[in-house]
């Protein structure tokens, strides 16, 4: 039986990682094997850079924080060597950063994730992680935009072009 110290430790883990799952946007869990030191230096520096959390957890804990968020379905992605990775802003950037890991090493792989108060299972995340970022969509609307507006601006002086600048009386 663990001691009282080690259950009031593990107690704290549990509710701060639900407090963490609670203020993301989204979140990923991934299967945490097979990994070197180099790449996965790499890897934390670029999600800690992206404002993403990472964390390696024991599967029981991470899956006792999602039953009290009410994400009791990822508890079925939790076997072997388990970590969790959640974005408080931005939905997509950790599914893409851990998506492009994932493709490079074999043995790292995305086991399930959150969005939005939704579970996603591995090809939800893929497909998440496939979505153009949050400011290539605003260069998107944008540009379309703009492009209407010089279409109006070019018919507009095609017609003054055509009745030879001059203004009707």
């Amino acid at each position: 039986m663990p001691s009282a110290q080690v259950l009031e430790s593990k107690k704290k883990i549990v509710a701060d990682l639900s407090e963490r799952i609670k203020n993301s946007v989204a979140g990923v869990i991934v299967k945490y094997e097979g990994i070197t030191v180099e790449k996965d230096t790499a890897l934390r520096a670029e999600l800690r850079k992206a404002g993403v959390e990472y964390t390696v957890i024991k599967n029981t804990l991470i899956k006792r924080a999602c039953d009290e968020v009410g994400f009791d379905a990822l508890g079925a992605n939790l076997s072997g060597m388990s970590a969790i990775a959640t974005s408080e802003s931005d939905p997509v950037v950790a599914a893409k950063i851990l998506k492009k890991y994932a493709d490079t090493i074999d043995s790292f792989e995305i086991k399930a994730g959150f969005v939005d108060g939704g579970v996603l299972d591995a090809a939800g995340v893929n497909e998440l992680a496939e979505l153009p970022s949050k400011e290539q969509l605003i260069g998107r609307v944008l540009g379309s935009i703009q492009s209407s507006l010089y279409s109006l601006a070019y018919v507009l002086q095609a017609i003054v072009d055509k009745d030879g600048g001059t203004e009707a009386a």
